[in-house]
């Protein structure tokens, strides 16, 4: 008996042609609804070979079946060996790169959290450390105190020269360069 073509329903969509339109996807298409269907007809083929008047097409039919599903088995394990193939070259590529940063690992030395790696040809670098500058800056406010208190007895002697050259008014018209070396010198 003729079975009459189904009417399939997929993804929403209704499919004319019943499980034959599986046979016509491209194997990579197929999903496991279309491997069923395709089960299906060469099973319905199967069972028509013992009728005696359409033996010949339905051994036709069979076998131009039979010949596409292996056609795409082969497609399949063709396509799953080249994905195989690149898979294994990845894997070989990372183990590969993980080594590399295994022996750079083992060369470098481990730091701890609160530590850091420093180029020393980095113009930028730090150069001193924190103490070192607290250092510098205690020293140099220590400097300028003592400059402060040498200062002091110096501004009011040149307050005092100041005061004496008004005094004297136009008869000194500038400072006798002998005296006033002589009184810088005379301060320590």
């Amino acid at each position: 008996l003729p079975e009459p073509p189904r009417r399939t329903w997929r993804c929403g969509k209704e499919e004319d042609g019943g499980p034959e339109s599986a046979l016509e996807k491209s194997p990579f298409q197929l999903t496991a609804a279309d491997v069923y269907d395709i089960s299906s007809v060469v099973g319905r083929d199967l069972l028509q070979l013992h009728a005696g008047p359409q033996l010949p097409a339905a051994r036709a039919r069979l076998q131009f079946r039979i010949v596409r599903v292996l056609e795409m088995l082969e497609a399949l394990v063709s396509e799953s060996s080249v994905a195989e193939e690149q898979l294994r070259r990845e894997r070989d590529s990372l183990r590969r790169e993980l080594e590399q940063l295994r022996a750079a690992a083992r060369g470098s030395p481990s730091l701890g959290p609160d530590q850091m790696v420093i180029d020393l040809t980095d113009p930028n670098r730090p150069r001193f450390t924190l103490q070192e500058l607290r250092d510098v800056l205690q020293e140099r406010n220590q400097l300028k105190a003592q400059l402060l208190v040498v200062l002091k007895p110096h501004k009011s002697e040149q307050r005092k020269m100041g005061e004496t050259m008004k005094s004297q008014g136009n008869r000194i018209k500038k400072p006798n360069s002998l005296f006033f070396c002589t009184v810088l010198s005379t301060f320590p």
